[in-house]
């Protein structure tokens, strides 16, 4: 079985695309549904999440990591619901948070501007003009969001296995695509895949629940073992690992942490 994520832009069809894929492979279906999940774990207003997520940065973000914060428990919370495996993923960021796992397939969705902008104005009620002017801004945010956090743009095509064009081809054939797609071989999980998918969910989880203590924090995990690189003052550095230390040890499934520290004026 596999992880199938799809990328897409507003009025693309994405969604539908991808509950009709999810219902027919018999997979379980995230979309926007995993903000209230992870609003309710973090306690975090839902609303800053849905910002993090489509806003671009802006410059107080850079310094303050604002935006960061708020990627990091989205992030452990979408991945603790994608480990379990035959899950279809609606929305952006999938395919940055996945990057790695061998049995995810990739997919981006488009769709013609003026097709997309018929469906904002039938939707809002709104004028030919201020659909492409909402469509084109929304464009340009997600296209900023990725490149600030991930150096990547979303448009390149080389970030997925496929890239379907909704015109000629329909909803049903692109679910057709998708679904003969996910059943080749190369996207079949995997022992071994599905390892490296719970250490990514793990290192996910310890980083959303150290961010507020440390924000530039770096971690990995492999198989129970926690590696974290932080930067600190040689004055802070012991408060600071027996604070973290005490976090990352009440996660499950976490056996075992260790810490690289380096001065705070160090350079990479």
């Amino acid at each position: 079985m596999a992880i199938i994520t799809i990328s897409r832009g507003s009025y693309s069809k994405g969604k539908e695309i991808a509950e009709k894929t999810a219902k027919r492979l018999g997979y379980g279906c995230v979309g926007r549904n995993v903000l209230i999940d992870t609003s309710r774990e973090f306690n975090t207003p839902e609303v800053k999440l849905v910002r993090a997520l489509h806003d671009a940065p802006s410059i107080l973000d850079r310094f303050v990591y604002g935006k960061e914060r708020y990627i990091a428990y989205i992030r452990a919370e979408l991945l603790r619901r994608l480990k379990t495996d035959n899950m279809v993923y609606h929305g952006l960021a999938g395919h940055f948070f996945l990057e790695g796992i061998p049995h995810v397939l990739k997919v981006r969705i488009i769709a013609d501007m003026e097709d997309r902008a018929k469906n904002e104005m039938n939707r809002e009620g709104i004028s030919r003009e201020k659909a492409l002017k909402i469509l084109k801004k929304d464009d340009e945010e997600r296209r900023k969001w990725g490149l600030h956090l991930y150096g990547i743009d979303t448009k390149d095509s080389s970030l997925y296995d496929l890239v379907i064009h909704i015109k000629n081809i329909t909803e049903d054939d692109a679910v057709d695509i998708i679904c003969n797609t996910v059943g080749l071989d190369h996207f079949k999980t995997t022992p071994e895949s599905q390892r490296t998918m719970e250490d990514l969910a793990l290192g996910a989880e310890v980083s959303a629940s150290l961010i507020d203590l440390k924000p530039d924090v770096e971690v990995s995990a492999s198989k129970g073992t926690v590696h974290v690189k932080i930067k600190a003052r040689e004055s802070q550095r012991e408060a600071l690992i027996q604070d973290m230390e005490n976090v990352v040890k009440a996660i499950p499934g976490v056996k075992e942490v260790n810490f690289e520290v380096y001065p705070l004026d160090s350079v990479d």
